[in-house]
């Protein structure tokens, strides 16, 4: 896109960006009732250590305050020195400003080792906050059902486990001292200057309504602008991940020029709004250094003055102007501290309402162990729906005797995958029963049922690690003679000796090589390793090429021997030899029966067979 056109800013130029750290803090539904959950269900626990925080923090902020009034003390010993000298007495008595120096340096060390402590307090007190809060995450996840997962993207999951987390823990550790040390810095400091002029004061203080009322103008006209900027960031984010994710289909279709002009026109209005925002937030701090300044000017007129009256010392007026400039440190970290705790909160809020989610029942009060179990296995009744109010099974009946191997096959939507799902209790029913040698699988717990199921998926899921982790993750104890004949039954061990590291090479960067179908036979081996009782296949050999569906087609009868499997396939030709096919259409089975029976009825099933016999045909031709 180099040839993009180039425009120019208006007059004025970029801002530095705003003052208090971007556009308008993210703000919590319920502030309250949030921050009492996060102070009595963490913070609670560090009672201790957030009282030395509090203590340390207050004690570095009091020793640092005084130091520009001892520093003054030695800057009129000086003044006074000179002068004497000047009327021939001693002059500078350079031994008490020797002695006042060294406390001043003693309370400097002093103060930085209180900091020192409350921070290295505080920054543990924080992360393992941090580190409780990631547990009962990872916790929770794994006890949410899994509708809950049908509503959320994984990115909304993933943002609250990073993002959010991160924002917590960052901003906790800050906040706390920060508010700590501002609030004892103001008032230390409002105590210092009203000991050396209260008329002084006043003065400074005045200042503040007039620097407050400006930034808050500015501040009400760029907040719209801020809005504005993110919306059309995210418009432009969007737009670019778009056209850079279909980047072969714009080629393809010469839609260069087009996406070009939507991008020219998002970005424009971005930069406008993005200019406006950044040009008066960076207003901000140049304004409040115009009206300080003007306060520094009558403060050194109104001292000079009193000095000159003999109310108050060179010193004074110096300790004064230091305290002045710092007066305004702690108020606009107390600004950029309420920014940072509506963020915390509103992070802490969404780490809430993840915890609270209701949770599916993982173990059962009629407990019926699975030790004995053959696997027959009975439907009955069957109703389902993933809402409510959208019910996709109707009444599914069927009967399946333990080592026989059932065919489910239908259109797309028919409710085929979802069959499984309610087996391994993914999901509940929503009337009838699910029976597995006549016991119900609600009266089995969760964990103890899904051992009895081995499940090759038509996606392939391989996790960071070795290959040999990933064939023994269903069973970690297994030897390493039990994964190679594991992966010699699914007919990848040949493939795996060819690799680098044979068995030891790590899935990731360095597996770019291998292909979707090796990855799905890794995936049986991992299957076969685990030896179930009931075996579910959904679509397993979609991703494997024919002459290597071939290939484990014998492996594949071997295993399901004396096992109850469940097969969805949509290739039909892959199903022939089942000892029973049911046939899904719209959540009901409209046909059951071996391949020849259904054939012979010429019904449901005799067509969508013939219809993928008529396809193969075409492809030939």
């Amino acid at each position: 896109m180099a040839h993009m056109n180039q425009k120019k800013p208006p007059m004025g130029g970029m801002g530095p960006g705003p003052a208090h750290g971007g556009g308008p803090a993210e703000k919590p539904k319920d502030f309250k009732n949030t921050t009492k959950k996060l102070i009595k269900n963490y913070l609670a626990n560090y009672k201790f250590a957030i009282a030395i925080v509090i203590l340390f923090a207050v004690g570095s902020t009091i020793f640092s305050i005084v130091g520009p009034k001892i520093l003054g003390n030695a800057t009129t010993e000086v003044y006074t020195g000179i002068m004497s000298k000047l009327s021939g007495g001693a002059g500078i008595n350079f031994e008490k400003i020797a002695e006042i120096l060294l406390t001043l340096l003693a309370l400097y060390l002093i103060s930085a080792s209180f900091s020192f402590i409350q921070g290295f307090v505080m920054t543990g007190v924080s992360q393992k906050i941090t580190y409780r809060l990631r547990n009962d995450i990872a916790r929770k996840i794994n006890r949410m059902p899994m509708h809950y997962f049908d509503k959320k993207t994984h990115g909304e999951v993933l943002s609250i486990i990073t993002n959010d987390i991160d924002t917590i823990s960052q901003n906790l550790n800050q906040s706390i001292t920060q508010i700590i040390t501002s609030i004892c810095t103001i008032i230390g400091i409002l105590i210092m200057m009203f000991s050396i002029s209260w008329l002084m004061t006043l003065i400074s203080l005045f200042i503040l309504p007039v620097a407050a009322f400006i930034v808050k103008v500015i501040v009400g006209k760029s907040q719209k602008y801020f809005q504005a900027q993110q919306e059309y960031l995210g418009h432009v984010n969007g737009q670019v991940e778009e056209i850079y994710g279909g980047h072969t289909i714009v080629k393809a279709f010469n839609g260069e020029k087009q996406a070009l002009e939507e991008f020219e026109k998002a970005n424009d209005t971005l930069y406008h709004s993005a200019w406006k925002s950044q040009f008066l937030s960076g207003l901000i701090h140049p304004v409040m250094n115009f009206v300080g300044n003007i306060g520094y000017v009558a403060v050194a007129i109104l001292g000079g003055y009193l000095a000159v009256k003999g109310r108050i010392t060179v010193g004074n007026i110096q300790s004064f102007i230091q305290y002045n400039k710092q007066f305004t440190q702690p108020i606009n970290q107390i600004a950029q501290v309420s920014s940072m705790l509506q963020a915390m909160v509103a992070a802490a809020e969404r780490v809430f309402i993840f915890l609270e989610e209701p949770e599916e029942v993982q173990t059962s009060d009629n407990k019926v162990s699975t030790k004995d179990l053959k696997g027959n296995i009975t439907f009955d009744h069957v109703m389902f729906g993933y809402d409510d109010d959208k019910i996709i099974i109707h009444d599914f009946n069927a009967k399946v005797k333990d080592g026989q191997k059932i065919a489910i096959v239908g259109p797309t939507g028919a409710g085929k995958t979802t069959m499984v799902k309610l087996l391994m209790r993914f999901y509940d029913v929503n009337s009838g029963e699910i029976l597995i040698d006549g016991h119900n699988i609600q009266d089995f717990d969760r964990g103890e049922l899904r051992k009895m199921f081995g499940m090759v998926l038509q996606d392939t899921w391989l996790f960071g690690g070795t290959i040999k982790d990933n064939i023994k993750y269903g069973k970690p104890d297994a030897t390493d003679n039990e994964v190679i004949e594991a992966a010699k039954a699914a007919h990848v061990h040949h493939f795996i000796k060819t690799l680098p590291k044979s068995y030891d090479m790590v899935i990731g960067e360095e597996s770019s090589n291998i292909s979707a179908g090796q990855k799905q036979l890794m995936t049986i081996a991992r299957v076969i390793l685990t030896d179930p009782k009931i075996l579910i296949l959904d679509e397993a050999t979609s991703s494997i090429d024919t002459r290597t569906e071939q290939q484990i087609q014998s492996a594949m009868d071997n295993l399901m021997k004396g096992r109850t499997s469940f097969i969805i396939a949509h290739r039909l030709s892959t199903i022939r030899n089942a000892d029973l096919i049911l046939v899904m259409d719209h959540g009901d089975i409209v046909e059951q029966g071996t391949h020849d029976e259904l054939l012979a009825k010429d019904g449901f099933y005799a067509k969508l067979y013939n219809s993928q016999f008529e396809e193969c045909e075409d492809e030939i031709e």
